[in-house]
């Protein structure tokens, strides 16, 4: 065997390079050698200027509640914007977490946690109110229903009751569990629960994932009856609904739907949708905002199998609670109308929600326009407070529930301050 030594070897192609008259790159000597300047990574991902990189996604993160709510004194509703002839004011403070509401039939204003494992309640006595822890030591307490009497509380992994509970804040004993058969997972397994027109209790399950082939038991909106049997799938292609709510008329079901993230920052939109028979398919995950297909799991799929929405909320806005509004308070246009909370983006640069929306309907339920309601709680690209719930007293002026602040609001309005 002949050997050759290495500088042989790049004399014998120095030889054949220049008889083929090409020219010779420089041979690196030594892989000590520096490599040339790396380029800064692009902020999207390449062909796709809407979709943020992973070095961007790494700066994006959940906005965390501070861990004691807002003292009164500095919530900044000075901020806060709204139409003429509305006027919002402070109904409770210090209630760390405030998430979901529910009025009972002497007026007791519930309040649920997600975060921590309480519920509240807030009385009013000779225009004085009080708040009361009335349940702890709870799994994600997120739900809330009330009925004849009942509380329903909405749990991680099963719903509860409460009866007679307005007769017994003082001393309201633990909750009796009637149904337990609710899958346990850390991604969107808190419950938003609501008792129907037909005296069922709705419960959302939501998808384990952000994207993903869900389970059967999951993406989707359950209903039960009062004592916790005859569980059905009332509705499917439900990524995470964190708010429900009827027709005061026609008694249809609309519901907010959360859309996946970290496929844009402007795609897809949460989704206002309408249920008008039982078992019908939202589109998660092969589907989003009705009308363009997932990129990883919607290839063979169609919009078009699928009950599109009858309103975008806008991209990672977080639509959370929603209700109708049948009070007399509101001018003549607000009646039947969705109230909407939306809890605010998280994963965009550039923040959106922390706001009440509107939904006008028009007579055949369809959406005749969304306006913003009330706008401020985001300022600079921060929040001070989130919106989370929504919930119409019997004088007509409406709650509004906020998880970051920790506070309760009430809305009123008054006609002759429009008019001035």
């Amino acid at each position: 065997m002949i050997s050759r030594t290495s500088s042989q070897i790049r004399l014998l192609l120095a030889g054949l390079v220049t008889s083929l008259g090409l020219t010779l790159p420089p041979i690196i000597q030594s892989q000590e050698k520096p490599p040339p300047n790396v380029q800064p990574a692009p902020t999207t991902v390449p062909g796709r200027p809407d979709i943020p990189n992973a070095e961007i996604a790494k700066t994006l993160r959940g906005v965390t509640s501070p861990p004691l709510p807002t003292p009164a004194e500095k919530l900044q509703i000075g901020q806060l914007k709204m139409a003429k002839g509305f006027k919002l004011e402070v109904y409770a403070s210090g209630i760390a977490n405030a998430r979901s509401l529910r009025i009972g039939d002497k007026g007791t204003v519930f309040v649920s946690n997600r975060q921590l494992d309480k519920v509240y309640a807030i009385t009013e006595r000779n225009g004085k109110r009080e708040t009361k822890v009335i349940a702890s030591g709870l799994d994600r307490p997120n739900g809330l229903a009330f009925h004849s009497g009942t509380l329903y509380i909405g749990e991680g992994t099963k719903i509860s009751k409460l009866e007679k509970i307005e007769d017994s804040l003082d001393n309201p004993g633990k909750p009796t569990v009637i149904y337990s058969e609710l899958p346990n997972q850390q991604s969107h397994g808190w419950r938003y629960i609501a008792i129907g027109p037909d005296n069922k209790l709705y419960i959302n399950v939501g998808a384990p994932c952000n994207i993903c082939e869900p389970p059967e038991t999951n993406a989707q909106i359950r209903r039960i009856n009062l004592d916790g049997s005859g569980a059905e799938v009332f509705a499917r292609g439900v990524r995470n609904s964190v708010g429900f709510d009827w027709h005061p008329i026609t008694k249809d079901f609309y519901f907010t739907d959360n859309g996946r993230d970290w496929l844009s920052e402007d795609l897809p939109e949460d989704e206002l949708n309408r249920v008008t028979k039982v078992g019908q398919h939202f589109g998660f995950p092969y589907c989003h905002q009705g009308n363009f297909t997932d990129r990883d799991v919607g290839w063979g799929r169609s919009c078009n199998e699928f009950t599109p929405p009858v309103a975008l909320m806008g991209p990672h806005s977080a639509a959370l609670g929603m209700r109708f509004y049948t009070g007399n308070m509101f001018p003549r246009e607000y009646r039947n109308a969705i109230f909407v909370a939306r809890h605010g983006s998280w994963n965009r640069t550039q923040k959106i929600g922390g706001d009440v929306i509107v939904a006008k309907l028009n007579v055949d339920g369809t959406v005749k326009s969304v306006e913003p309601f009330i706008t401020g709680f985001l300022h600079n690209n921060e929040y001070w407070g989130r919106p989370v719930d929504v919930h119409v007293m019997k004088d007509g002026s409406m709650l509004i529930s906020d998880d970051y602040a920790g506070a309760v609001y009430r809305v009123t309005y008054n006609p002759q301050v429009a008019s001035r």
